[in-house]
């Protein structure tokens, strides 16, 4: 395989040999990759200030199998510049594509909206809404969309009025009691919240609550038992009163 001017981002690199980079990017046309970036440590490379989060960029490679050779990069228009909690959700949605995507599994409609999200986190006052978002369309692409309007197992609509227990592997039960019944599992939702999130409008801040806890337990069973490392640099990095404030992941 040999490609030039392909759409990307980089979303992790780590030092390779003395002088290059081993680079995961996710590409428009090819999705995620594994590419070595030759030299790309020495002073005087062409490439060395481009390859970075968050920067668009146009990429040439060669080669087949899971690592192939970087043969050339330039920005594709300037950098979105993220800072403070926006950048901890930045690097939270490089980490959920590193551990739910495959390598050379093309998924061209989640580009675009990853792309739009990180526009959305550096413009938008509610991190907290683009984030779910994205993770909604994230779980649709991989096959595991969620039911936001009808309950699990049948064609009853979602009632606002109502709370369900959203199970995963079920979609949302109705909870008749719940001010009485256990939570079964998954996480427990107004049908309020439910709706917003199908419409993509998570202006409330419990209903960004609500839908915050359900995607954590529709992401649960695709992430396994190991923590994500953006999450945990979110905790420790951002005091907690500006967590609350500006949300994350």
């Amino acid at each position: 395989m040999r490609e030039q001017q392909q759409c990307a981002f980089v979303l992790h690199q780590r030092n390779y040999s003395e002088t290059s980079l081993l680079l995961e990017v996710y590409t428009r046309r090819h999705g995620r990759l594994g590419l070595i970036a030759k030299g790309a440590r020495r002073p005087a490379s062409k490439v060395r200030g481009v390859l970075k989060p968050f920067q668009p960029l146009l990429l040439g490679f060669s080669g087949r199998g899971e690592l192939m050779v970087l043969t050339g990069a330039e920005t594709d228009g300037s950098d979105i510049e993220l800072v403070g909690t926006a950048l901890y959700c930045g690097f939270y949605l490089n980490e959920l594509l590193m551990r739910l995507l495959h390598r050379h599994d093309p998924h061209e409609a989640l580009y675009d909206r990853y792309r739009a999200a990180l526009e959305g986190l550096r413009g938008s006052a509610s991190h907290e809404a683009v984030l779910r978002i994205f993770e909604k369309h994230l779980l649709s692409e991989l096959g595991y969309g969620l039911m936001l309007e009808r309950e699990g197992g049948g064609q009853i609509p979602i009632s606002a009025d109502a709370t369900y227990d959203y199970i995963p592997e079920r979609g949302p039960v109705r909870v008749e009691h719940p001010e009485l019944a256990p939570r079964l599992q998954g996480a427990r939702v107004r049908g309020a919240s439910l709706l917003a999130l199908a419409a993509e409008r998570l202006d409330d801040n419990s209903i960004r609550r609500e839908v915050k806890a359900l995607m954590r337990a529709a992401l649960a069973p695709h992430l396994g038992d190991k923590p994500l490392h953006s999450r945990r640099l979110f905790q420790d990095r951002l005091p907690a009163a500006l967590r609350r404030v500006e949300g994350g992941a």
